[in-house]
């Protein structure tokens, strides 16, 4: 069995790596997605979902390196369930109403912001990370 989730949009906030004993790099960050729709009442909805992400490895580096709060990101992985309800993390908010937010664990992400837009970066993933050619060194 297989399952795999892929999320594009914004960071929350910073990320913040450590270290495993073993010394294994993680960085854990939040991206939250968003959607406006018109209901079926002819209300204007605005949908936001939070997902809190952790990178491992070299993927955990470059995320510390380069993703910062704001920074447009696409995320591919798998979902992480908690442990205590098999879903999704579920909380009461300051204001008394329920929230919730999903745990993915990142195979692959991948910087969408321009080092000028949030401060972006190169492309991260399972493989090694790889600057793009110039146009001038694109062969076709």
């Amino acid at each position: 069995m297989f399952h795999t989730i892929i999320v594009a949009g914004n960071v929350g906030r910073d990320p913040e790596m450590r270290y495993t004993p073993s010394g294994q790099a993680v960085t854990s960050f939040s991206v939250a997605t968003s959607r406006k729709y018109t209901a079926g009442n002819g209300e204007q909805v605005n949908e936001t979902i939070w997902f809190r992400v952790s990178a491992w490895g070299k993927t955990a580096e470059a995320c510390n390196q380069y993703l910062k709060k704001g920074a447009k990101v696409l995320i591919e992985g798998r979902l992480t369930p908690d442990k205590a309800t098999g879903g999704p993390r579920i909380w009461t908010k300051q204001d008394g109403s329920a929230g919730s937010s999903f745990e993915i664990t990142a195979v692959t992400v991948r910087f969408l912001s321009s080092r000028g837009d949030s401060e972006g970066g190169p492309i991260a993933g399972g493989m090694e990370m790889a600057e793009l050619p110039s146009e001038d060194d694109i062969p076709f």
